[in-house]
């Protein structure tokens, strides 16, 4: 049970070899952190026994608490605790913080046709797995530039790395149940928004992309057209966090032009094995992925000579590197090289020359998922900002209060908001859509979606840096999650299916399905 403290107990507390101070109505006993205060004991010192929340807001965030709490924490002013948890973490009526538009509107109460009870709880699993799991140690896993491998187990146990792979749950691979007592036959598109929506509040696009980035992308391929040998063979390893797996596409010579590959694999004379040559870049999680889902030229130039073959590591031939990109540092971008790999004809993906089908089958949920992403980032963009604002000081007043700063962060609103109203519009739609249906007549929609949020992320991105101004400039402190993710916009509008593209095929796709309907143009 929590204990309880009054501030004159606090007070007693404000020697060197006895510190005391009050943060948000939590106490913490600093005594032994007094050396290791990145601004000196001197700023602790001058607060000892004291409520240092104004100080503390003025140069941190949140998060940091999070990540010390467990040695510095001893116990709560009053009742606050109960009675933020009671809004925290309820299943039913608001959620969160209440910032306004911090949260989608359902979080707030705001009537909602697409969630039910199995989606607020899911709700309350995730944050919580991220507020005390991944968001006081975002920083140091992107400054490392790697995600450590027993979090993908962690996030495996409490049901939710499978998610990732969207709906129907896997259940024939894996025994891993949904998080939140779930029904895997009841999983749908909603409960995977939320695990991205929630894991995203820690605004680093490396950890979502190192987490859930290559299995979501490299696993439904597999899932959906590999021999079911290698289904059971690769899936549950996978699922399981045990091993992990990459989607390798993207070539030196090739990137949305997908048609355009030039990894080579040639059948051996007696017809068992391929042997693979080539190069891949920009692989997502290719660092440490055990298996990837490469897409290979079996046949003649353009689309009908693709095929997708699945290389395994542990394969004589198969080299990868690190590269050095501007952002998303711990997901594990890599090159790429495979030479003279030998692999089983048994680990071809879907039929050969028949990849590049396969391959647009996995598009719409890969972009999907950045449209996800980049749209709970710019949320995460303007959060981040009016927190910001709303404490800091310019001029003798606060940011909040100068007009040009409200506008920057309505502009931001009404973008984000719109946003996620066409995502929930979508992914409603990807729950009753399935197949070729699916496929021919969202992929358009989707398109546009990717675009609009990745645009939209750009915005916040910029306009939040305005108003955080040096603190966004700046690795770590304040700023971090500004600073971070202004660097990662790019790794949003380009991978996918770059803007450009994205807004040509959404309107030539969108055409060409209404034609099939019989629209008269």
């Amino acid at each position: 049970m929590t204990k309880l403290y009054t501030n004159e107990e606090v007070a007693q507390h404000n020697t060197e070899s006895s510190m005391w101070i009050i943060v948000h109505d939590k106490v913490y006993d600093v005594t032994n952190f007094l050396n290791e205060h990145p601004g000196g004991k001197k700023v602790l010192i001058k607060v000892a026994g004291t409520d240092a929340s104004k100080q503390f807001d003025n140069f941190h965030n949140k998060s940091v608490l999070e990540k010390y709490s467990p040695q510095l924490y001893i116990g709560d002013i009053g009742s606050s605790a109960q009675e933020d948890d009671a809004v925290h973490g309820s299943d039913e009526g608001p959620f969160g913080d209440m910032v306004p538009f911090g949260d989608p509107y359902w979080y707030q109460d705001f009537y909602s046709p697409y969630y039910n009870d199995s989606h607020r709880r899911l709700r309350a699993i995730v944050r919580k797995f991220t507020d005390t799991e991944i968001m006081p140690y975002c920083f140091e896993w992107d400054e490392a530039k790697k995600v450590p491998k027993e979090l993908f187990a962690k996030f495996a146990q409490v049901g939710l790395l499978p998610s990732v792979c969207g709906a129907p749950w896997p259940k024939d691979y894996t025994d891993i149940a949904p998080a939140a007592g779930i029904a895997p036959e009841d999983f749908d598109g909603f409960h995977e928004l939320i695990v991205c929506d929630e894991v995203g509040r820690c605004g680093s696009g490396g950890l979502l992309w190192g987490l859930m980035g290559g299995l979501g992308i490299g696993l439904p391929p597999v899932l959906k057209f590999a021999p079911e040998e290698l289904k059971q063979r690769i899936a549950p390893d996978c699922l399981a966090g045990r091993k992990f797996i990459c989607l390798a596409i993207t070539e030196p010579y090739a990137g949305s032009d997908v048609a355009s590959i030039k990894t080579e694999a040639k059948l051996t004379d007696d017809g068992k094995h391929y042997i693979v040559n080539g190069e891949k870049k920009w692989i997502t999680n290719g660092v440490f992925a055990d298996y990837f889902t490469t897409a290979v030229r079996t046949g003649g130039p353009g689309m009908g000579g693709v095929s997708l073959l699945l290389i395994e590591r542990t394969m004589p031939g198969v080299k990868t590197r690190q590269m050095q990109c501007t952002g998303v540092w711990s997901s594990g971008t890599a090159y790429i090289t495979f030479e003279d790999v030998k692999v089983p004809k048994e680990n071809l993906v879907g039929k050969e020359n028949g990849g590049f089908k396969c391959i647009m089958h996995n598009f719409n949920h890969e972009r999907m998922g950045l449209a996800m992403q980049a749209s709970r980032f710019a949320r995460v963009c303007y959060e981040e900002s009016l927190k910001y604002a709303s404490k800091r000081r310019t001029f003798g007043k606060k940011l909040i209060e100068h007009p040009v700063i409200r506008n920057k962060l309505a502009h931001m609103v009404r973008q984000i908001e719109a946003t996620h109203a066409l995502m929930e519009s979508l992914i409603y739609q990807t729950n009753r859509l399935h197949g070729t249906e699916a496929a021919n007549r969202l992929g358009g929609p989707i398109a546009l979606l990717k675009a609009q949020a990745t645009q939209t992320f750009e915005y916040c991105a910029r306009e939040a840096a305005q108003i955080f101004g040096g603190l966004s400039y700046s690795r770590g402190g304040q700023g971090e999650k500004v600073e971070r993710l202004y660097r990662e916009v790019r790794a949003y509008a380009i991978p996918g299916g770059s803007e450009e593209i994205m807004l040509d095929l959404g309107i030539r796709q969108s055409v060409k399905v209404a034609q099939l309907y019989g629209a008269k143009l």
